[in-house]
């Protein structure tokens, strides 16, 4: 299994458009959310809809503030996510139990920085 003790991230596409330089940028994405043993929890593309959200610790988690800065428009991530950068102990509904490691793979569709 991978390593999980802090968080790794990985781009699997290089994106050429607009990079995401800090916390507070409100991004456009598709992603998908694994399991450790590759359940799948999550999708956007399931949903038909990317997912739209400002990268603040207070509206996601802490993984994906920090994982998606100098990431570009077009590009596609995968993040590592180890259980304190993720969901922690309290887990999330019924279907991340606590304590989980996550991966995440994250295609980055836009991107508004704050000046």
């Amino acid at each position: 299994m991978a390593d999980f003790e802090q968080l790794v991230i990985e781009d699997l596409v290089e994106g050429t458009g607009t990079e995401v330089k800090k916390g507070g940028a409100l991004v456009t994405a598709h992603y998908r959310g694994f399991l450790e043993d590759g359940t799948e929890f999550d999708s956007s593309y399931d949903k038909g809809q990317p997912f739209q959200t400002v990268l603040s610790r207070k509206k996601i988690i802490a993984a994906w503030v920090e994982g998606l800065k100098g990431m570009k428009v077009g590009g596609t991530r995968k993040l590592r996510v180890p259980a304190e950068m993720g969901y922690g102990e309290r887990g999330f509904g019924e279907t991340i139990p606590p304590n989980a490691n996550l991966i995440f793979e994250i295609e980055l569709l836009e991107v508004l920085n704050r000046e």
